[in-house]
């Protein structure tokens, strides 16, 4: 095989991991009797298994730095898809993994296995008992959505890690996940009630706390369940001395298998055994949670430290006060959030450079009793000298901000460009609270000794703190250091008594030192818990005990290369193509069901539409895993065809993965290679055939709307027969404009307006109400009417090179106006913000630098104004105003937010709602596609038409861009108008 995926590894204890990797050398004839067999006993039959090597390498890494390939990918329906796959497993003498979102970070998430994905089909929450507070779920839930469900009842599901909105049940179980409340809540172990699971020998079988009468017959009972009593019961009475000096006495232990929830012999639950054991055990196929009610009332004191220690000494003072959490963020991530576009705003709430910032969050039963606490709390920190500002409050927005910093610390560390990143290798120790300063001294230290620094977040409250040293494994000498200080934090973790791991688990990187921390004995006794539920190594082996070398099947390593094929975008700043493919460390904050990213993973919950999944194929093609000529071939093609460039991953991705980017240069290469289809060209070049068909707009429209018409569009270029097509305005923008006569006076100069295509020859309304603002901001409006198309349906169509011809013509136009400061303003995001985003990319130079500088939504001109003195009642007249429900365009979310606009409407006197959504689903020309047709209209169905829907009937459906309009006029019984036609509406008359 071409990849370290399956060379190089250390001999495998397993004969199943052995004969997996033999069934991979034997290549896709071995793979496909596999796939066949498992096919054949599927509900779903041959469509829920995949086995074709693109698809299998997208199930290859988790979010840890290894990487395995397996054998075949499964997407169960029920029990009796499990337990068939186990049956088919044993037949072949192959392993299983059972796997949740992917999120694990220590390597378990990977094998050489059959992959069960449980995200597809067994993702739902099969009953909740609120009297109960019990909540009885399928594995592949994710913890957010089933939270969705249960806000209704008052109630949560109390795990919380940062990765909640991605991270499944299942995923948890197998982790003993938990999170920012584990101080009040505990770990996974502490709410789970039951658990259905499949075992080795395909039975299924049924767990929970058994005392008296109901665990001798446990014990009694004939078979493998009744032998897995009897062992678990032998195993603890052999050593039960040593569980109880080995194991350390900390809430926050994850490390090996949980032996010493067993030491009471009156009790049995064998749940305790298998939450933790990632998989290694049985397969959880549903299970029963404890549930909590939600807190009455929340607030959040953050305290800044100028050092480290002196924040994890002030976690001894906060835990004092019974907090609910208390998080820790240092400078690296503080910085990196400001550097981030989509995440700069999380951190307003930072005064000064901290090193540090304690998010101590306390709980109350009323508003009244929680301002008393959080006072107490700031006065006691102040009276002991500890922390120099404090941010205290109960403002729910801003609480979630701050919540948003500390979740995206994975994500913000990993952003770094290059390759030496923030690498979770020993990120998850945890210690006792109280040595938590002298732990972080001392590791800080060890770090340093190596000549690195560090990332440290993670929560501070019960000691487990995650810490990434900056080092580059595809060194030599970067990977060998790292290896030396695993081993040196794996020591200095035991002689602080402390846990290898807190909350992420063992896997491989912390498996390999297991030994050090629990000892021989206690090694010896995992594997005999590993023998007994799983005698033929079926189910994930090689996780825990018996793992992999710490430096075998890496991710990245000093044997990766890369291709680095010429590019027409620079990708300078990455370090070229494929480190901007790198850059996804498989944290899959892209698989979450909130915000915009990614639309279509939303909609298909296949793992190949997620901005993860394509990054992995992108990457897997440019270091030689798949063939270097699959970077222009039909599978590559297919995975990026459902991206719709919304730009959400630019924004929402923590490690800041632009795939919008890396799309538009391999389509342009796949065109190259294949040719420009009709569609595509004649979609880049809208521009030239919008101003023809303006020309004839009276008889285009009757024709473009007629059913012939769109049969025959439908049959010859691909536009769905049931998307009409948008109406030419009779008189387009530029012939008005060149009709207006401008006010005498100018107050503030000149402003260009940049019409785009759409507004000029389909919503020319857009752009007179425009100049009428510009206009009453005191601005001399002038058009630059010798330039050419932004370019942005060239870019979208994979059409580089001509969207570079029309970019330098813009900006020779508009350089000398940049230059001099005049604001180059637009109302279209998709155009206007292609001269800030693509433009310095794509071109390049002061030139391109100098535009995009200048380059500005009206509405943000308009909040600058604000910020500047102006006073909203200077151009704006009173009066009692509709609600407005705002939908904003996926690109000006992404690159200037949403933030102007309202803060534009609200000015003009508006009541303004902003829609969270993500992509309409329009996307330009995607939407008219025929084979995209369902997929858009799925996009908007999934949260923008029924927040459309359940608007008041009386409100105003407003929208920033013209294919957000073209989308919801197709599927909604409204018809949205433009925020900055609502912004004209309301100008006094002096204005107008």
């Amino acid at each position: 095989m071409a990849r370290a995926v399956i060379e190089g590894e250390a001999a495998s204890a397993y004969r199943t991991v052995t004969q997996a990797r033999q069934l991979l050398h034997d290549g896709d004839a071995a793979l496909a009797a596999l796939a066949s067999d498992l096919a054949d006993g599927l509900i779903g039959g041959h469509a829920d298994v995949r086995c074709d090597r693109p698809s299998r390498l997208l199930y290859a890494t988790d979010a840890s730095i290894y990487e395995m390939e397996p054998v075949a990918v499964l997407f169960p329906r029920a029990l009796a898809d499990v337990q068939h796959a186990v049956a088919v497993a044993r037949d072949h003498g192959v392993p299983l993994l059972p796997r949740g979102g992917g999120t694990s970070l220590a390597g378990q998430g990977v094998n050489h296995a059959i992959v069960l994905d449980f995200t597809v089909h067994m993702d739902r929450a099969l009953e909740i008992d609120p009297a109960r507070r019990l909540a009885r779920v399928q594995p592949g839930v994710v913890l957010s959505e089933l939270n969705k469900a249960l806000r209704p009842h008052d109630l949560h599901y109390p795990i919380d890690p940062s990765t909640a909105n991605r991270a499944t049940i299942g995923g948890g179980i197998g982790n003993n996940s938990c999170g920012t409340h584990s101080a009040l809540y505990g770990k996974t172990q502490d709410v789970v009630e039951s658990v259905q699971a499949v075992l080795s020998d395909a039975t299924p079988a049924s767990f929970a706390l058994r005392q008296g009468a109901a665990l001798e017959e446990a014990l009694a009972r004939p078979g493998f369940e009744g032998d897995l009593y009897r062992g678990v019961r032998r195993i603890v009475d052999r050593h039960h001395a040593e569980i109880e000096d080995r194991f350390p006495r900390i809430l926050r232990r994850v490390s090996g298998y949980n032996l010493d929830a067993f030491l009471d012999a009156r009790s049995m639950d064998l749940t305790q055994l298998l939450v933790g054991s990632e998989g290694t055990l049985a397969i959880t196929t549903e299970a029963t949670l404890r549930l909590a009610s939600l807190p009455a009332a929340r607030g959040i004191v953050a305290a800044h430290f100028d050092s480290l220690v002196h924040a994890a000494e002030a976690t001894l003072a906060a835990n004092t006060h019974a907090p609910a959490a208390v998080e820790l963020i240092d400078a690296i991530i503080i910085d990196r959030c400001r550097r981030s576009p989509g995440y700069a705003s999380l951190a307003e709430f930072v005064e000064g450079e901290p090193k540090a910032v304690l998010l101590i969050e306390l709980f109350a039963d009323d508003e009244d009793a929680l301002g008393d606490k959080l006072a107490a709390l700031e006065a006691d920190l102040r009276a002991r000298g500890m922390g120099y500002a404090f941010v205290t409050t109960t403002d729910a927005e801003v609480q979630a901000r701050m919540w948003g910093m500390r979740q995206a610390g994975l994500g913000l560390l990993m952003s770094m460009k290059g390759d030496p990143k923030p690498v979770a290798f020993v990120e998850d120790t945890a210690v006792a609270p109280e040595r938590l300063p002298a732990f972080v001294a001392r590791f800080d230290e060890t770090v340093r000794s190596h000549g690195l620094t560090a990332g440290y977040y993670g929560h501070a409250s019960v000691g487990c703190l995650h810490i990434r040293p900056v080092v580059n494994l595809k060194d030599a000498d970067g990977l060998a250091t790292a290896e030396l200080l695993a081993g040196q934090i794996a020591d200095l973790v035991v002689e602080f008594g402390g846990s290898l791991s807190g909350e992420h688990g063992d896997g491989i990187v912390r498996g390999a030192f297991i030994e050090r921390m629990f000892g021989p004995r206690l090694l010896d006794a995992f594997r005999e818990v590993k023998g007994l539920f799983d005698p033929e190594g079926l189910l994930n082996p090689g996780k825990i005990v018996d793992t992999p070398a710490f430096a075998d099947n890496l991710r990245l390593s000093p044997s990766t290369t890369n291709l680095q094929p010429p590019t027409y975008l620079n990708f300078d700043a990455d370090g070229g193509l494929a480190r901007a493919a790198e850059q996804c460390n498989g944290q899959g904050t892209c698989r979450k069901f909130d915000g915009g990213m990614c639309p279509s993973f939303m909609v298909t919950k296949d793992e190949e539409h997620s901005t993860r999944g394509r990054a992995n194929l992108l990457r897997h093609v440019l270091n030689g895993a798949l063939p270097a000529s699959e970077l222009t071939g039909e599978r590559v093609h297919s995975a990026l065809d459902l991206c719709v460039e919304c730009k959400a991953c630019k924004a929402e991705c923590p490690s800041a993965v632009d795939m919008a980017k890396l799309k538009y240069e391999i389509l342009t290469q796949y065109h190259e290679a294949h040719g420009l289809p009709l569609r595509a060209r004649a979609f880049g070049h809208i521009n030239t055939l919008a101003r023809w068909g303006s020309r004839a707009a009276p008889l285009a429209n009757v024709l473009g709307r007629s059913w012939p018409a769109r049969q025959l569009l439908h049959r010859t270029v691909g536009i769905h027969r049931e998307r009409r097509l948008p109406r030419f305005a009779g008189e387009p923008f530029e012939r008005w404009f060149a009709r207006h006569e401008p006010p005498d006076a100018a107050t503030r100069g000149d402003a260009i307006y940049f019409d785009d295509t759409f507004t000029n020859y389909f919503h020319p309304e857009v752009g007179i109400a425009a100049v009428r603002v510009l206009e009453a901001l005191g601005y001399r409006v002038k058009r630059v009417s010798q330039r050419a198309c932004c370019g942005r349906p060239a870019i979208s169509k994979g059409m580089l090179p001509t969207a570079r011809r029309w970019a330098a013509a813009n900006i020779e136009a508009l350089r000398p106006f940049a230059e001099d400061g005049v604001p180059i303003v637009g109302t279209e995001p998709s155009c206007l913000l292609t001269l800030r985003d693509e433009y310095p990319d794509l071109v390049g130079g002061p030139a391109a630098e100098s535009v995009a500088g200048r380059a500005l939504m009206l509405e943000e001109l308009l909040a600058g104004l604000l910020d500047d003195g102006l006073e909203a009642g200077e151009i704006f007249r009173p009066g009692d105003r509709p609600p407005v429900v705002l939908h904003g365009h996926c690109h000006q979310k992404a690159i200037a937010g949403m933030d102007a606009t309202l803060r534009a409407l609200r000015a003009a006197g508006y009541d303004v709602d902003l829609i969270d959504s993500g992509c309409c689903g329009m996307a330009g020309s995607f939407g008219f596609e025929a084979e995209h047709y369902d997929i858009s209209r799925a996009m908007g169905a999934y949260r923008l038409f029924p927040a459309i829907e359940a608007a008041d009937a009386g409100a105003i459906i407003a929208i920033t861009g013209a294919s957000c309009r073209q989308q919801i006029d197709d599927f909604t019984d409204r018809s949205p108008r433009h925020a900055v036609e609502l912004l004209a509406d309301a100008l006094g008359r002096s204005a107008r």
